[in-house]
């Protein structure tokens, strides 16, 4: 569950969205009834908090943060926005999450525009010699006074806390872990004291931000993308909202969602191309993921029996078998994402039956083998592939569950009365230097290596993920036999496992 809090007005232009009704949707909702209708799921009795008072807001959203014993979705009740952006930003990982919006630059196809902004550039001084301003420009309403990075809120101003090149408006929804929840209330308590130093176009949400970056929390960022978000204060406002938030495809967007974002190459361009127009299939038809993982079983153990043969025609049909097999493994994932079906059983059912196919056709391998008459001491081949693999398990899971354990890296603080974000900046560029040696650099450049794509899929297939030893073993088994489809096991296996312990020892040295 998620605890919902429905922020009222902003200090500033913002007004109640009470009777502001979206006519272009089904029953002519007001925003207020159909936002409060689509947080239902999350919270059937939302927290509101009246705006005007900015104080008293601040103050009665610390006493929500202080009791709160899951995660807070921080959202303004004038939120004009997709059920699908909803269910996104509340599924997050992170300590904490703001929808943002950036700047726009020039249209890339106005020439004029462009060398209009490469002269502004060339006339900028390096950022870490900007001096701080309090942001004047506007976006949907907004003051940009937010400076964001690639992947969090890297400073906050206000009307009197200057930021360096601000570049960002924040949105309006929030998400802040229940681990966050206790400095979320004491940032918001402190924040409440400063109150009259805060100007009448300072947004709620963006102070809360404000004082949360400032407290050291990492605030990550994310864009509306191909979603729909707005906040809307007249009719006309909303008028314009409805028919451009139905125009968009939110079931796309959905189902795009359902595709794990992290997969392995093989998967996202021999599976996922099409594997999630399965599952939306599956999903609309009711098939529930534990269903779609029983075709993949069966699937698996149908390769398995083809390959115990040891004939050629049925060692192809297995490798065909075993391919769909790992297609309906996706498949049961997505659907679970579409159709947003989760239980512990699924994921237990999941994760085990993925290693039961693997071994059972490990097995009907190493059988057809002995039966096409190539001698016994394949079995040997078959237990070291079963033996690395095995291990190679062990470690991911103990690694993961290890890591979860570890506290976030603290991130530098500065204090609220603090006029500029200077000693902030400062102090992260000290951090980003003390990371760049040793370990931590070896790390980083690493990582940096990935923004080129050959580097990418190259480490996503050194590791040899499930999708890349499923087509191994399908087409060594339908083209070769099973001492190669063994020994291409073994070898890539041993690298990887070489190449993961590595990085995994590296990591946790640092």
């Amino acid at each position: 569950m998620t605890r919902v809090v429905l922020l009222g007005a902003s200090p500033g232009p913002d007004t109640s969205p009470t009777g502001l009704r979206l006519a272009a949707l089904p029953g002519n909702p007001t925003v207020a009834e159909r936002l409060r209708g689509q947080l239902a799921s999350y919270d059937p009795r939302p927290a509101t908090i009246a705006g005007g008072d900015v104080a008293a807001a601040l103050r009665a959203l610390a006493e929500v943060a202080e009791s709160a014993t899951e995660s807070l979705l921080i959202i303004p009740e004038n939120s004009v926005i997709h059920d699908e952006l909803i269910y996104q930003i509340t599924k997050t990982k992170r300590g904490a999450l703001a929808l943002v919006a950036k700047e726009p630059r020039p249209d890339s196809t106005d020439e004029e525009a462009q060398e209009d902004l490469a002269e502004a550039e060339s006339e900028l001084v390096p950022i870490e010699e900007a001096d701080p301003e309090i942001g004047l420009n506007r976006l949907e309403g907004l003051p940009v006074r937010a400076r964001v990075g690639k992947s969090r809120v890297v400073s906050v101003g206000t009307a009197t806390h200057a930021v360096t090149r601000p570049n960002s408006v924040l949105l309006g929804p929030l998400h802040v872990s229940v681990r966050n929840a206790p400095v979320l209330a004491e940032t918001c308590r402190d924040l409440a004291a400063l109150a009259h130093t805060f100007g009448p176009d300072d947004d709620l949400v963006q102070l809360v931000v404000f004082g949360l970056v400032r407290n050291g929390v990492s605030v990550g960022i994310r864009g509306r993308r191909d979603l729909f978000y707005r906040r809307v204060t007249t009719q006309e406002e909303v008028n314009e909202a409805g028919p451009e938030m139905a125009a968009m495809d939110e079931d796309r967007a959905r189902l795009n969602n359902a595709v794990k974002g992290a997969d392995g190459f093989f998967t996202t361009y021999f599976v996922s191309t099409y594997s999630r127009f399965i599952a939306r299939w599956a999903a609309r038809r009711g098939l529930t993921p534990n269903q779609v993982t029983l075709i993949s079983i069966a699937l698996g153990v149908a390769a398995a029996a083809c390959f115990a043969t040891g004939d050629r025609p049925w060692m192809v049909l297995g490798g065909v078998l075993i391919y769909f097999a790992f297609v309906f493994d996706c498949v049961d994932g997505q659907v679970a994402r579409y159709a947003r079906k989760f239980g512990v059983l699924g994921a237990w059912l999941d994760a085990t039956f993925d290693r039961f196919k693997e071994y059972v056709v490990f097995a009907g391998l190493a059988l057809g083998y002995v039966i096409a008459g190539n001698g016994e001491d394949i079995w040997i081949l078959a237990l070291a592939a079963l033996g690395l693999q095995s291990v190679r398990h062990l470690l991911d899971f103990s690694f993961g569950a290890a890591n979860r354990r570890k506290p976030p890296a603290k991130l530098p603080t500065l204090a609220l009365d603090a006029p500029d974000d200077r000693e902030l900046r400062a102090a992260l560029t000290r951090r980003r230097e003390e990371r760049s040696h040793g370990l931590r650099g070896v790390l980083k450049m690493w990582t940096r290596a990935g923004r080129f794509r050959a580097v990418h899929w190259a480490r996503k297939m050194i590791v040899f993920p499930i999708g890349e030893r499923f087509a191994a073993i399908a087409i060594t088994a339908a083209l070769f036999d099973a001492r190669i489809t063994f020994l291409t096991l073994v070898i890539w296996g041993s690298v990887a496992a070489a190449y993961s312990l590595t990085g995994r020892l590296m990591r946790s040295l640092v």
